[in-house]
C-alpha cells in the first residue's frame, strides 16, 4: 500500500515539473474589452509577460497601461507564447480567431497551451480541441464567472473543460487572475457548467427584482426588506452582492446607474445558449425561458448595454403604467 501511495505522488511531481514550469511566462492575450482587460492586468501584476490583441485601439492602449505589449494581429500577439489566453464575445468570433487562416491554432507555437475563457456553445471548444491536438498545442474551455469587478479584483471563478494535464497546466495562469479553478470534465464541459450558473444567475435576479420591486411598491423599507432577505431562506447571490435596486448595495451595478457591470445582451446571449443547450438534452427549462423572455424585452427598449439586473426598472416601470 505505501509503494503504491509513493508512486502516485512520484507521478504527480513529475507533472507538475513538466507542465507548471516556472519559465513559462510568455502569455499572449486575446481580447481587452472589459473582462479581458483586466485579467490581462492581473496576469502582469503576477509576473507574467503579456502581449494582447483587440480590435479596439482604445482597448489596446487601455491595457498598455496595465503593462501589456500590444500586438497588431491574432498572428503577432501568440508567436512564441507559451500560453494563449481569450475572451471573446460569440461562437462566430471565437471560432474565427482559433481555427481562422491567421488564427490562433496556425500560428501557435508547438507545446503551448490555449485556453479560452469566451462563453460559448459546448460545441465550439470541442471543434477546435482536435485541431489543436493536431498542431501540437494543448486547449482546454475555462469560462469563468464574477462578473467585472471579479475580473478587476482577480476573484474570478473558472470551470475548465478539457484534459487533466492541460488544467494543471493552466493552474498557475487561472490563480493569477481568479481565485477559484474547477476542473468540471472534458472539452465542454466548463462551457456546460457556466450556462448552467449563468441561466441561474438570470432567474435569480429576474426574481429578485420582482420580489423586492412588490415589497416596496407594498411600502417596505426598501433596507429593511433587503436586509430581511439576506437573513432569511430568499438569501442569494443577486440579494447580497448584486441587489438590483439602486442604493442599497454600493460596490452593485444598480449603484452606478447599471453600468459597468454584465451587460444585459451578454444575458440574453448567455440563456440563448442555455436554452439551446438544454433543447439538444430535452431538459425542461420553464423558469430559464420565461428569464430569457424578459431580459429580452429589456433589450428590445434599448438597455442592452446596461446591467442585467436593470430588469428591475422594467418592473417598476411596468407597475407605475397600472
Amino acid at each position: 500500500m505505501a509503494s503504491r501511495t509513493i508512486k502516485r505522488i512520484t507521478i504527480y511531481t513529475n507533472t507538475a515539473r513538466t507542465f507548471s514550469s516556472k519559465a513559462e511566462k510568455n502569455v499572449a492575450f486575446l481580447g481587452l474589452g472589459n473582462m479581458g482587460g483586466y485579467m490581462a492586468a492581473n496576469l502582469v501584476k503576477n509576473g507574467f509577460k503579456v502581449r494582447g490583441y483587440d480590435p479596439s485601439k482604445d482597448a489596446q492602449k487601455a491595457a498598455e497601461k496595465d503593462g501589456v505589449t500590444s500586438a497588431n494581429s491574432i498572428a503577432a500577439a501568440v508567436d512564441g507564447a507559451e500560453f494563449v489566453v481569450s475572451i471573446l464575445p460569440s461562437n462566430k468570433i471565437v471560432l474565427d480567431a482559433y481555427l481562422g487562416k491567421d488564427g490562433v491554432v496556425a500560428h501557435a507555437a508547438k507545446g503551448s497551451l490555449l485556453i479560452d475563457s469566451s462563453t460559448v456553445d459546448p460545441n465550439v471548444p470541442k471543434q477546435i480541441f482536435p485541431k489543436a491536438i493536431e498542431h501540437g498545442s494543448g486547449f482546454i474551455d475555462a469560462p469563468v464567472s464574477g462578473g467585472v469587478m471579479g475580473a478587476q479584483n482577480a476573484t474570478l471563478a473558472f470551470m475548465a473543460g478539457g484534459r487533466k494535464e492541460d488544467f494543471d497546466r493552466s493552474v498557475p495562469l487561472l490563480k493569477a487572475m481568479g481565485a477559484k479553478q474547477f476542473h468540471c470534465g472534458a472539452v465542454g464541459a466548463g462551457q456546460v457548467a457556466k450556462l448552467s450558473n449563468n441561466m441561474l444567475m438570470g432567474i435569480t435576479g429576474m426574481a429578485t427584482a420582482e420580489c423586492m420591486n412588490m415589497g416596496i411598491k407594498m411600502g417596505l423599507d426598501p433596507k429593511v426588506l433587503l436586509d430581511v432577505l439576506n437573513n432569511s431562506s430568499a438569501r442569494s447571490w443577486s440579494t447580497e452582492v448584486y441587489c438590483p435596486v439602486p442604493g442599497l448595495v454600493p460596490t452593485a451595478p444598480s449603484s452606478r446607474n447599471y453600468d459597468g457591470g454584465f451587460k444585459n445582451e451578454l444575458m440574453v446571449k448567455d440563456l440563448e445558449l442555455a436554452s439551446g443547450m438544454a433543447l439538444g438534452t430535452r431538459a425542461p427549462i420553464p423558469l430559464g425561458a420565461v428569464a430569457t423572455q424578459l431580459y429580452r424585452i429589456v433589450q428590445s427598449r434599448g438597455y442592452g448595454q446596461k446591467d442585467f439586473s436593470f430588469i428591475y426598472q422594467l418592473l417598476q416601470e411596468e407597475t407605475e403604467k397600472k
